[in-house]
């Protein structure tokens, strides 16, 4: 800029530094008005202070230390009491509140989901708040986390709640609530561990009846004669039922309505399925019916953000994978030009996509069937109950039709503990999957959603990365956090931190969230595990941490051992903590990602000389990132 006009240049710096020197402004006051709204006797809160960096303030995390906004607010523990703070709708960024273990009382704010539109987590356990559960609550469309175990809360358990797809965790036990818990509530959550512990509270997965509260009292006569009658009528009701419901087959009821959407369809049933490589025999729409039983949930292996997977068994004893997209904003001919696109991206390490097929509004894909599921369940097995991108379980809980977080599955996977060797096998193969897709692909593929449940893996473990293509194509075009806060683009962990500042998808960005995943596989800890007593943050904040010091080693799973294996796993934990680093441009590109863990496992013979990544034309600085807002 020319510096002939000086006035000119300090009036639009001026106007560039105002807007977010107020955002800044309004998250310290929104910290000091919740500091004055509260009784702190052990004086947790004394370094909140007017004119110092709140991302210094003891339990506030910002997404970068130079640009002021909370992130998180953790207090647990505190000592605190009062009412419910004041001042949090000033913190607009906000997606992790954790109050829990303090002597908070009194009604939740009924605004709070309001006052902060993209929460994430809310933790209130170990409190004394009395009152209703917020029917506002059940407008926080991001929440994953909501714990309120261990206070005083009355009232019934509002209907609202069953309408947060992105939940999780729910956990409501220990108070006084009463009523009947609502069935979509009791679908997703039937742990009844979630619900102990509240006297007046019934139904499902609760064993204790529900009462009716309009018995009326009346003499001894009419109550008998209304007892009996209705037993009569309780009992020919009863025996009417029984016969009806023998004479249907097994498993009528519980299928009766959840394949309703493929009742609706209006397309006729021989319309013929797109495949990318041309079969003997053309599978039609009525095959894929056949195969999935209707789509029934008993063949229901997965359920995500972007639709629902039902494994298929074709005549000829083909295993497939098909899934039922989420409703798209493309039109017919948009979304096969993009099956078109991505049926041609073929590599070992993507999951293959066979074909589509456009019934009515529906979509479906089909895909090779993965059997050993994801990486997420061999991580943890059952017990890893990490982000849920498509969950696959091979829990007892299967056979009910239900894992352990809700999400659908009866796919029963075989046990294998992760050895060194089949972990740094996955980090290459998956390694070279996205490195393909970020280098030899013109214009290349940016994910968007890298995680242990987008990593399949098939009867050899070698990885296949699914969903690729997909979150351009699901894009309903946000225009602000909820961008990345587990929603659209990422979930809780895995996303970048720089996504908040610039709302921008880059090839770095999926660096990150494939660190985070080697972090997983060296560590045996989830993205979000708060990993020391003394530390509190995520996964790859605590790796960050620790490379500053010499006990970074200590980070290694334990269950890894093996002397000789020492230097291959710190090499592999350095490589996880450079993808990781706060500054992108610091990140390591795939390509070099995939070449420094192929050195280490050379002596494995996991990959050979035809696992070159071939290097597509540089299309330059523009095909680096992919703008996920839209521009209104």
């Amino acid at each position: 800029m020319s510096l002939e006009n000086p006035e000119l240049a300090l009036l639009l710096l001026f106007f560039l530094l105002v807007p977010q020197w107020v955002d800044s402004q309004e998250d310290q006051q929104c910290l000091l008005d919740f500091k004055a709204s509260v009784k702190d006797p052990a004086n947790y809160l004394d370094g909140w202070k007017s004119g110092g960096n709140i991302c210094n303030f003891i339990g506030v995390t910002c997404l970068h230390i130079d640009e002021p906004k909370v992130y998180t607010l953790k207090l647990p523990g505190a000592s605190l009491s009062g009412s419910f703070p004041k001042g949090l709708a000033k913190c607009k960024s906000l997606t992790s509140l954790d109050l829990s273990g303090n002597s908070f009382s009194g009604p939740i704010s009924a605004t709070l989901c309001d006052d902060v539109q993209y929460l994430v987590s809310i933790n209130l356990k170990n409190n004394k708040f009395t009152g209703g559960i917020p029917t506002n609550l059940g407008t926080c469309k991001y929440l994953n986390e909501l714990y309120l175990q261990f206070n005083q809360l009355t009232g019934e358990i509002p209907a609202s709640v069953g309408n947060l797809n992105r939940l999780k965790e729910f956990n409501v036990s220990h108070n006084n609530l009463e009523g009947v818990i609502p069935y979509a509530v009791s679908l997703r959550f039937n742990d009844t561990a979630n619900f102990a512990s509240n006297p007046g509270l019934c139904g499902a997965p609760l064993t204790s009846e529900c009462k009716s509260k309009t018995a009326k009292k009346n003499t001894g006569l009419i109550i008998g004669i209304a007892i009996g009658a209705a037993v009569a009528v309780l009992v020919a009701v009863g025996t009417l039922m029984w016969w009806y419901m023998i004479s249907r087959p097994l498993g009528y009821y519980s299928r009766r309505d959840e394949n309703r959407w493929i009742k609706r369809i209006k397309a006729p049933k021989s319309i013929i399925v797109s495949m990318f490589e041309k079969p003997l025999v053309k599978i039609k729409l009525s095959d894929l019916m056949a195969a999935t039983n209707d789509f029934s949930q008993a063949n229901v292996i997965a359920s995500g953000r972007t639709g629902t997977v039902y494994k298929g068994i074709l005549p000829d004893g083909s295993v497939m994978a098909i899934k039922r997209l989420q409703v798209t904003p493309h039109s017919d001919k948009q979304f096969k030009s993009e099956m078109e696109t991505l049926g041609r991206l073929k590599h070992r390490n993507l999951v293959p996509l066979l074909g589509y097929c456009i019934a009515g509004q529906e979509r479906l894909l089909v895909y090779k069937h993965m059997p050993n599921g994801t990486l997420q369940d061999h991580l943890r097995g059952s017990s890893y109950r990490g982000p849920v991108t498509e969950q696959f379980s091979k829990s007892g809980d299967a056979e009910k039709g239900l894992t352990d977080n809700g999400s659908v599955s009866l796919e029963k996977l075989p046990e294998k503990k992760l050895d060194w060797e089949t972990r740094l096998k996955i980090a290459i193969g998956a390694a070279r999957g996205l490195a393909w897709l970020h280098h030899s692909c013109n214009p290349r593929v940016i994910h968007r959603n890298i995680s242990p449940g987008s990593l399949l893996l098939d009867e050899e473990f070698e990885p296949k990365i699914s969903d690729f293509g997909l979150a351009r194509l699901m894009n309903p075009v946000d225009t602000h956090i909820s961008t990345f806060i587990n929603g659209d683009f990422g979930d809780v962990g895995y996303v970048a931190p720089e996504y908040v500042r610039t709302l921008v998808a880059t090839v770095k960005g999926d660096v990150y969230s494939f660190g985070v995943v080697l972090l997983e596989l060296i560590t045996g800890k989830k993205a979000v595990d708060v990993a020391d007593d003394n530390f509190r943050g995520n996964l790859a904040e605590w790796i960050m941490f620790l490379t500053g010091t010499s006990n970074v080693g200590h980070a290694i799973d334990k269950s890894l051992t093996g002397a000789d294996k020492d230097d291959e796993q710190m090499q592999f934990l350095k490589i996880g903590a450079s993808c990781v680093v706060p500054e992108p441009k610091e990140r390591p590109s795939m390509y070099e990602v995939f070449h420094m863990l192929r050195a280490i496992g050379e002596k494995y013979h996991f990959t050979d000389h035809n696992d070159e990544i071939p290097l597509a034309p540089n299309t330059g600085d523009l095909d680096e990132k992919e703008l996920i807002v839209s521009n209104s």
